[in-house]
Parts: C-alpha cells; sequence; structure tokens
C-alpha cells in the first residue's frame, strides 16, 4: 500500500510559533471539564498499562495521563510540538519520536493506543487512514484497544449551493468550515481578531470519515468495534451528536 505525497497537513502549520502558542491552560481544549474526563476515561481502559499516543503533540493528554501512573510513549510528525512536550516533562519521562502514525514504530507492544482531538482527520487521504489503523494494531497486543475521537460531519447544515458552515462564533473569533464533499476535504477557516481592525487568519485542511466509514478501517485493520458514546463521559450516541469516542478492540 503506497501512501500518496500529500496524504498529512502542510508541516508549517505546526512549526515553533504554533507550537510556543498551542497550550491555553485552564480555557478550551485545555480546560479541566474538558480535559479531566479524557483522561479519566484512558485511564480506566488502560489499567494502568502501557500507552502510545498517535499525535501527541505537546502533552495536553499524555501528561496528565503519564502522572496517573500509565506509562505513556508519543509519535507527532512536527518536531517542534515534540520539542515543546519535552520541554515539560522529565526526560525519559514520556518517550517521543518523531515520524508520520501511519507508518512510525514505537518498541514494545501496548495495550492501549489512542487518537484524540480528531487528530485522524489531519491524514487527507482514506488510504492514509486506513494505514492508521493497521499501524495502531501493529502495536497492540491482542485484546487491547484503540480509541478514536472524532467530529460528526455536519453536513445537515448545507443547504444545496452552500458549502460553508459556520462552527464556532464568540467575542474575537470566528470559526468556518468550507466542504468538498466530492473528497470528503474539509478547511477550517480560524479567524481571529483583536482591537486592531486587522484579522488574523489560520487554516486547517482535515478529511472527515463517517462512523460507518471508520468501523470498516478498524475491520480490515483486525479490529471491532467496542463501543460508541457522544464523549467521553459516556453520553449515548444517536444522530444529532456532533462528535463521538470509539473504542475499537483488536481480535
Amino acid at each position: 500500500m503506497n501512501l500518496e505525497s500529500n496524504h498529512l497537513q502542510d508541516a508549517s502549520l505546526w512549526d515553533e510559533t504554533a507550537a510556543e502558542g498551542y497550550d491555553t491552560p485552564g480555557e478550551g481544549m485545555f480546560a479541566e471539564e474538558v480535559l479531566l474526563p479524557t483522561v479519566d476515561f484512558l485511564a480506566r481502559l488502560s489499567k494502568g498499562r502501557e500507552a502510545l499516543e498517535f499525535a501527541i503533540g505537546t502533552g495536553r493528554v499524555a501528561i496528565p495521563l503519564s502522572r496517573r501512573g500509565v506509562r505513556v510513549c508519543g509519535i507527532d510528525y512536527s518536531e517542534a510540538m515534540a520539542a515543546e512536550l519535552l520541554r515539560k516533562v522529565g526526560k525519559g519521562e514520556i518517550p517521543v519520536v518523531v515520524g508520520d502514525m501511519t507508518t512510525t514504530r514505537v518498541e514494545g507492544d501496548f495495550a492501549l493506543v489512542y487518537l484524540v482531538f480528531n487528530g485522524l482527520s489531519n491524514l487527507l487521504t482514506q488510504e492514509a487512514q486506513v494505514r492508521c489503523f493497521h499501524n495502531a494494531a501493529s502495536h497492540l497486543r491482542k485484546g487491547g484497544s484503540f480509541v478514536v475521537e472524532l467530529w460528526v460531519p455536519e453536513l445537515r447544515k448545507l443547504p444545496p449551493g452552500q458549502k460553508a458552515v459556520v462552527w464556532e462564533e464568540r467575542p474575537g473569533f470566528i470559526g468556518l468550515d468550507t466542504y468538498d464533499t466530492l473528497i470528503q476535504h474539509v478547511v477550517s477557516h480560524h479567524f481571529s481578531f483583536d482591537n486592531s481592525e486587522a484579522a488574523r487568519l489560520r487554516r486547517t485542511e482535515h478529511r472527515y470519515v463517517w462512523p460507518s466509514e471508520l468501523d470498516l478501517m478498524a475491520r480490515l485493520a483486525g479490529f471491532v468495534l467496542e463501543h460508541r458514546t457522544s464523549d467521553w463521559k459516556g453520553a449515548a450516541f444517536d444522530a444529532d451528536s456532533r462528535s463521538h469516542v470509539s473504542v475499537y478492540v483488536k481480535q
């Protein structure tokens, strides 16, 4: 299976400037009400055994999970993000390999592999996403779990002829997604404003995945779906859910 050269987001999106400004302690995805349920869920699932995080970033989840007594390793394709993580932890506390989560191997086998906060959608082709499942399986012992957190595409908001959806609006910020439904691509446009008239724009590209397609990818890699919830607190997944946490078990 040959991967296309453009299956990853532009690496310049995650340079030193982005890494230094990525953490927002106590706010957004770093807010206690967001982070604690995530760590609680993963800690219970790991049962204190070894865990591997794909797209580990600056350690938002890995650091508090490690401090729960779970041995955590990670993979990230951004050297700057990995360096920012290692700046915050002791040497050897959280080993990180810089590489592509579709192919990079980490020494050892694990009870848990996890990929959170829509990380799978950073892979821009179906082929790369399938390979990510295979790479997760290659790191897991039999009966191990692969946890994926993803958003549900909001295509029901798109009337005929419309290609954009506003996903967040608050003082100083507007988030807008533009869809290409033919290839299942989304570009997220992040508009930030301050007291001046100038606006700052940051764009990230993604490939969205339906839960049913995700389940088929899992089966191709030797997983079965154990359960799916709307969030880390265990809310039921239904037709109105905007996201999901899916737990797959290696057969």
